[in-house]
């Protein structure tokens, strides 16, 4: 639907007298009942400073405290000169054989301790907790206890090459070190579109514009539970069409695309097709019904115009359109033409040869 209503947008561009049912008025154009605002592509169009990109208070100033025990979690409890409690499956086997599992509901069970809900504890509240316990059986025991096997994770999903969940571990987690692990697919992501989902919230997160000019984002610590999404940008694109050498469909992971790298990614304008004069960006086709279109002008007869169309940015969706040469329009004419009136020759002689028998 976009397409089709760009290149009736494109087709009213094509030359300097409009069809039926098509008009001018002042900076609006009227196509087919539709109303088109006609903009110049010019040095106050494009003054707009680009706003700055800031992380959300609550993100930025996440501190993560000492390791919480999480359901999942596997502790293994050592008790100095009781090897019967420190390894019960036997000395040979490996430490988490021997750990004990924190259950969904956040117990623990521990011989002599009995059942403890240590869901949230600090690794140093389970070692006082079990402590205290043990020494109603045990004379003053010392215990050591580690967390050998972790049940938090940190969810990925979308443009990652690898969206295997990740662990949370006695070491904080940042969202720097999850994206360095997944590895972000760099040819199909959509940089700009980033969601980390937190507590039933979604924080959206422009990679591109946080680390954008030399600037490095701020690190933003993780927490158990936390999701990554990262979209593709198969649905982020942008049309080059027209009387550019290799017209086609665009897409961009970075916050935006200039009209500039927009034409030089199509080959710019074809130098013996094209009329520099003639470079349009249509943008809103697909809200014409409660909104008018906008068309952006740019005149690439001037120099000044690569500098206006550095500055310009485009969004998904924009069609780009470079309109032809008057000659290119004659000589499409003729190329039409010429086939016709040899079909028409053709009928002619056949008529008189017809009728010349009679």
């Amino acid at each position: 639907m976009l397409r089709i209503g760009a290149a009736a947008l494109a087709a009213m561009l094509a030359g300097c007298a409009l069809g039926p049912g098509q008009r001018m008025t002042g900076n609006h154009a009227l196509v087919e009942g539709g109303d088109v605002e006609m903009i110049a592509i010019t040095p106050e169009v494009i003054s707009a400073p680009r706003s700055a990109v800031e992380l959300p208070p609550e993100l930025a100033s996440y501190k993560p405290e000492s390791y919480q025990i999480h359901p999942g979690d596997t502790i293994l409890v050592t008790v100095w000169d009781h090897p019967e409690l420190t390894t019960p499956a036997g000395s040979q086997q490996q430490a988490i054989t021997n750990g004990r599992l924190v259950q969904p509901d956040g117990t623990f069970f521990y011989p002599y301790a009995g059942k403890i809900n240590v869901s949230g504890m600090t690794i140093e509240q389970l070692r006082s907790t079990l402590a205290e316990r043990l020494g109603r059986y045990l004379r003053n025991p010392q215990l050591d206890v580690n967390v050998v096997g972790f049940g938090s994770r940190v969810a990925l999903q979308g443009a990652f090459t690898d969206t295997t969940p990740q662990e949370f571990t006695t070491v904080p987690l940042t969202l720097a070190q999850a994206i360095g692990r997944g590895r972000i697919n760099v040819e199909q992501a959509d940089l700009s579109g980033m969601v980390l989902t937190r507590d039933g919230r979604n924080y959206q997160l422009d990679l591109d514009a946080l680390n954008r000019n030399g600037n490095i984002a701020q690190d933003i610590y993780l927490k158990p539970g936390d999701r990554l999404f990262l979209p593709f940008n198969d649905r982020k694109e942008v049309y080059v069409v027209g009387e550019v050498l290799r017209p086609q469909s665009l897409t961009f992971k970075t916050t935006d695309m200039t009209l500039t790298q927009a034409l030089g990614r199509t080959g710019g304008l074809n130098p013996v097709t094209s009329k520099g004069g003639a470079v349009y960006v249509i943008r809103g086709v697909e809200n014409m019904q409660s909104a008018p279109a906008k068309v952006y002008h740019l005149d690439a007869t001037s120099p000044v115009a690569f500098a206006l169309a550095d500055q310009f940015s485009l969004r998904p969706g924009d069609v780009v359109w470079v309109g032809p040469a008057g000659i290119t329009r004659w000589n499409r004419f003729l190329t039409q033409l010429l086939p016709l009136s040899g079909i028409i020759s053709n009928a002619a002689a056949a008529q008189y040869n017809i009728g010349g028998r009679d």
